[in-house]
């Protein structure tokens, strides 16, 4: 490095340096300034009732964007072995949050269910967090024991023993939904790192019959399965947010009733501004928005994993892991969330990323994005020419 550069300013290195997924970039600011549209017209009826100001909730999520953009913008100029050599305590912070919302007197209780923690101006849903704190220290461990994991069952066992306390301590706030998805992108990531499928049969097996018997023996869960199945024998009660939403998403047709003519967010459809938001979007843009909006999320799940495979193959696997685990979340979170909406799934507290009003949710996606970007940004810049002669000489 010659004298020159090294007197160069930070902001001129920074910005000579910093290399940015523009597809990835575009695809989420594009479905995020299409939720802020979307939310403002859902909301406002609720917003007017609730604070007497029509843009109470847009106003928050504004904000929580700004957050959001703040610490995904830390998140870039982080280096990704940061963030793996900090896995132990990661999965540390994980539990801590998910015990500390439990403590009577610190957990806030929202529709019966104790799943926040009062932060500052903000209700912080710890479940979101959690999950991102997981994560980074499971790609951790699949990179550490990975030999162990391939060959013998207690590699297996050991994330699975951390995943079983994790979805236990969800289902006593309780939160389903969260442990279900938490569930499943942790066994995405243990099938990519290359788990034997025998392990997988056993632990899936036991899941599946631990699942089966919570619902039977949960009244309130029971329900809504029977709710889920057949809405319209009791469209009052169980089936009342199910086929409200399906009228909404009917009345849409092709081409919707038009931005802000929705009907059904005039009190009809409950939640209305989170869980069911795509209900909304579907009654005022048709069936040719709802079609484009599923395209977008396609799209941004197809170009974070092409960033995992990217990152396979430099031999950068704690990028891999983290890729594909942020990828099937926010990916499998989208699916229950419109499954939800459309009747093919149980009735789940589930945000639309980028789209739902969500200040916690909307946060860790964010943060969750700028990992992403730091994700290209390290794979780009070993990728150019004088970074790989400078590591073949320092070999």
């Amino acid at each position: 490095m010659t004298a020159g550069t090294r007197l160069m300013p930070f902001p001129a290195r920074l910005k000579t340096e910093l290399q940015i997924d523009s597809i990835l970039l575009t695809i989420v600011l594009t479905l995020l300034l299409g939720g802020f549209v979307i939310l403002a017209s859902a909301s406002i009826s609720i917003s007017d009732n609730a604070a007497g100001n029509p843009f109470f909730y847009i106003q928050r999520q504004l904000v929580a964007a700004a957050i959001g953009a703040l610490a995904g913008g830390v998140c870039l100029f982080i280096p990704m072995r940061v963030w793996q050599n900090l896995g132990p305590l990661m999965l540390f912070a994980g539990m801590a949050l998910l015990i500390v919302v439990l403590v009577p007197g610190i957990g806030y209780e929202v529709n019966g269910s104790t799943r926040w923690v009062r932060i500052g101006i903000m209700n912080l849903q710890v479940s979101e967090p959690a999950r991102l704190c997981f994560l980074m220290y499971l790609a951790g461990y699949l990179v550490r024991r990975n030999k162990s994991l391939r060959e013998e069952f207690v590699g297996f066992l050991r994330p699975m023993l951390v995943l079983t306390i994790a979805c236990v301590l969800l289902l006593k706030e309780p939160d389903f939904g969260a442990a279900i998805v938490l569930l499943a992108t942790v066994l995405t990531m243990l099938f990519v790192a290359g788990a034997r499928i025998r392990d997988f049969v056993v632990f899936f097996s036991t899941a599946v019959v631990a699942m089966a018997a919570l619902a039977i023996t949960s009244p309130y869960r029971m329900k809504r399965l029977t709710g889920f199945l057949d809405p319209w024998s009791d469209p009052f009660d169980s089936g009342f947010q199910l086929t409200q939403s399906l009228i909404a998403i009917g009345r849409g047709e092709w081409f919707g009733v038009g931005l802000g003519d929705s009907v059904q967010k005039l009190f009809y459809l409950p939640e209305a501004h989170t869980d069911f938001v795509f209900a909304v979007f579907a009654e005022e843009f048709g069936l040719l928005g709802s079609l484009l909006l599923i395209a977008l999320f396609l799209s941004l799940l197809w170009r974070i994993f092409k960033l995992g495979v990217r990152a396979a193959d430099a031999e950068r696997f704690f990028e891999a892991y983290m890729a594909i685990g942020l990828g099937t979340w926010l990916g499998l979170q989208a699916f229950i969330n419109v499954g939800v909406n459309m009747g093919l799934l149980p009735t789940k507290g589930l945000t639309l990323p980028l789209i739902s009003y969500g200040r916690s949710s909307l946060i860790v996606t964010m943060i969750c994005i700028g990992l992403l970007l730091r994700i290209h940004h390290e794979l780009a810049v070993d990728a150019k020419p004088v970074n790989r002669k400078r590591g073949r000489k320092k070999k």
